[in-house]
């Protein structure tokens, strides 16, 4: 039996009650948290314990593991490579050119960059929307990679649908491997790896982007989940241009189209719906569907700014995503927590709208919920599994913040973790009561390798797919 105390520090609980336990402890057995309270309290918790291995939290903050709600594993060695674009013209000139060009290992080599760069910013579980597999560059081995780092993640193999409306405009070099992409071999994936690595990794179904393909294909997708009892998650609305398809090619308002085919319900989440009709916010309250806000990319790609205000009055589950590495051009969810905090009040002319708390909770018990595991993770409560992060707050950018004096005052952390720390406070990171990352440096990852593996994979891909990165604007120019 593995047990650990931690004690003497400030726990952001994000439990039903909301508790921000100051100078507090929690015990951790075997993976699961086991009590939790105040330091003083914890001498109690050890009676009946052997080798209790005990560790100072020294004040830092404790959170639980973040959760990012959509994140394209892959695309992290495309970094920097597809900038101003719009996001039609990113997708098939750059990006799926790119991803059908990858061999070999180059698919688990871009999944544990991405992995690593979001543990080590304290993340401790996401979801992967779309993750493309070929012959050549096979779906086993980026689950298996990504199973291997110790990270809990959900993975949704992308279905290719047939029968695509060429009048849109949107060529998808991916097709050229639509037999690999189909719902038989999503299911074999999940009869394969679902649960595996001590139940961290879970399959999903994960259609492709609603945009003229025939509906039937979509139906068979969502009909094949359901049966199975298989989660799914599905781009929708992402752009002005995916509206205007979706009322073209199915007569449909996004959510509507969505509960076609039936792709709403409590498994189900929809990634970015920026643009909504007003009959699509009680269909997503009233099928308990999630979304996956996606503000720093929906910025960049000029997509627009998601009515997520309106989503949280109308009680509709909300989780936030990084994206892609190409169109966020980090994995940091502490940089989508702070913008997200800010870009909808001043949508609004608002301050009060989107505070703090609600952003946190986006990526923690929000997101466990999307996920449909908030009763193993996405808070810090006895039963529930060993996933959390440790802060530093001493660096001059957190001054004069001190929890256990401001306290008194009423200041939440949930503003300093949200609005002026980021993941390069992250001091320690647990998953599943392993100590993954400890003093900012993995403990059993070798990092310079995954670099290193990294650049040697993308100088290949970007070779063999002929995409080249924007020039330079206004003159800029290397000497």
């Amino acid at each position: 039996m593995s047990s650990q105390l931690y004690y003497n520090g400030t726990i952001v609980t994000v439990d039903p009650s909301r508790r921000i336990i100051l100078d507090g402890a929690f015990l951790v057995i075997d993976g699961r948290i086991r009590a939790i309270g105040k330091t003083a309290e914890s001498k109690t918790w050890q009676n009946s314990l052997e080798n209790v291995q005990r560790v100072d939290l020294q004040q830092r903050i404790v959170i639980p593991g973040l959760i990012n709600g959509h994140v394209h594993l892959i695309q992290s060695l495309m970094r920097g490579l597809a900038e101003d674009l719009e996001l039609h013209e990113w997708a098939s000139c750059a990006i799926w050119p790119l991803e059908v060009s990858y061999r070999g290992e180059d698919g688990a080599a871009a999944a544990r960059l991405a992995v690593a760069e979001m543990l080590k910013t304290g993340t401790t579980c996401f979801l992967e929307p779309m993750l493309p597999s070929s012959a050549e560059s096979k779906f086993s081995s980026i689950v298996q990679a990504v199973g291997e780092m110790g990270i809990r993640a959900c993975v949704g193999k992308l279905i290719k649908i047939n029968r695509s409306d060429p009048t849109a405009g949107i060529p998808d070099s991916r097709d050229e491997d639509a037999h690999e992409m189909s719902i038989e071999k999503a299911l074999a994936s999940h009869g394969e790896f679902h649960g595996s690595f001590n139940d961290r990794v879970h399959i999903w179904m994960a259609p492709e982007t609603p945009r003229g393909q025939d509906l039937a294909g979509f139906q068979a997708v969502g009909s094949a989940c359901i049966e199975h009892g298989i989660r799914v998650t599905v781009h929708c609305s992402e752009a002005p241009k995916d509206f205007e398809l979706i009322a073209q090619n199915y007569t449909s308002t996004p959510a509507e189209f969505c509960q076609t085919a039936k792709f709403t319900g409590p498994h189900v989440v929809l990634g970015h719906m920026v643009h909504l009709a007003e009959e699509d916010y009680a269909i997503l309250r009233d099928t308990k569907t999630s979304i996956a806000h996606n503000p720093t990319s929906n910025a960049k790609l000029a997509d627009g700014i998601a009515p997520i205000p309106r989503l949280l009055e109308e009680g509709v589950n909300v989780c936030i995503g990084t994206d892609g590495a190409p169109c966020n051009n980090g994995h940091d969810l502490f940089r989508d927590m702070h913008l997200a905090g800010l870009i909808h009040k001043g949508r609004h002319c608002n301050p009060n709208i989107l505070s703090s708390e609600q952003v946190l909770e986006m990526v923690t018990i929000n997101a466990a919920r999307a996920l449909g595991i908030e009763d193993q993770v996405g808070s810090l409560e006895v039963g529930k599994k060993a996933d959390f992060v440790v802060l530093k707050h001493s660096g001059i950018h957190a001054a004069p913040y001190d929890p256990a004096e401001l306290a008194v005052g009423g200041l939440s952390p949930s503003t300093l973790l949200v609005h002026s720390l980021s993941g390069a406070d992250v001091d320690m990171v647990v998953v599943d009561g392993e100590i993954l990352v400890d003093g900012g440096q993995f403990t059993r990852l070798d990092e310079e390798k995954i670099k290193s593996d990294a650049r040697n994979a993308i100088s290949r891909i970007r070779e063999k797919s002929g995409v080249k990165a924007q020039p330079f604007k206004r003159g800029w120019h290397y000497v």
